[in-house]
């Protein structure tokens, strides 16, 4: 399979944990655009679905496809997310936000029984930050400051978009952080979202509860 093959075939796989009535987080990027394809088909053949996107994007294309939509001040819990990544490790720990939206998707991700990451073999990575930089979101205020922050942590910070930088939807800047590896991602983590000024990293550390991975082999699932 190519790339885009095999995202395809890992997000049909996730699909199959969708169940009629249920309420699902809706992932950001290439590869949950087709698990979207999907839900739409479950939802034209009489499942009874309400989604939750992680971004506006997502949120265009699912209104697009019929998907029907709340907030999650809506329901309860969502039953399943379906959302990509940019790394996966060994111990399924997860870098995200190359797409923008990982302060979306981490909320999304903590209010979620059953957490799954669809990617193609080429994410999987034996230690953190060798393949992906890791996103950093901050406020605009003092970001100049905030980065200087970050990059005592061990990395090369910048910012997303440079001099018309990007803006999440939620109105902040991203640091992409060049680390030449990441040894200890939970400490890591504690040391970034200490910072002043950081309002959420790309670190997604014991939130995936299922990986689907597609490639040359065809479709595995880890946990």
């Amino acid at each position: 399979m190519n790339s885009e093959e095999s995202k395809k075939a890992a997000a049909i796989k996730a699909v199959e944990w969708i169940e009629d009535g249920m309420a699902i987080g809706l992932g950001t990027g290439s590869t949950t655009y087709f698990a979207l394809e999907a839900i739409r088909d479950l939802v034209k053949g009489g499942h009874d679905l309400v989604g939750v996107p992680t971004s506006l994007r997502t949120e265009e294309i699912a209104r697009g496809f019929g998907i029907p939509l709340t907030t999650l001040e809506g329901v309860n819990r969502l039953d399943v997310t379906i959302d990509g990544a940019d790394e996966v490790d060994p111990q399924n720990r997860l870098i995200k936000g190359m797409g923008g939206a990982l302060l979306r998707e981490k909320i999304i991700a903590s209010c979620t029984d059953v957490e799954i990451v669809v990617v193609d073999d080429s994410k999987l990575v034996s230690v953190l930050g060798t393949r992906s930089p890791l996103p950093v979101e901050v406020i605009p205020f003092g970001h100049l400051r905030t980065r200087e922050r970050i990059e005592t942590t061990g990395c090369r910070a910048m910012l997303r978009g440079g001099g018309t930088p990007f803006i999440t939807d939620s109105g902040n800047f991203i640091y992409d952080c060049e680390y030449s590896s990441i040894t200890d991602p939970e400490e890591l983590e504690r040391e970034l979202d200490s910072i002043p000024g950081v309002v959420e990293n790309g670190l997604f550390i014991g939130l995936a509860d299922k990986i689907i991975i597609a490639g040359k082999g065809g479709v595995q699932v880890r946990g």
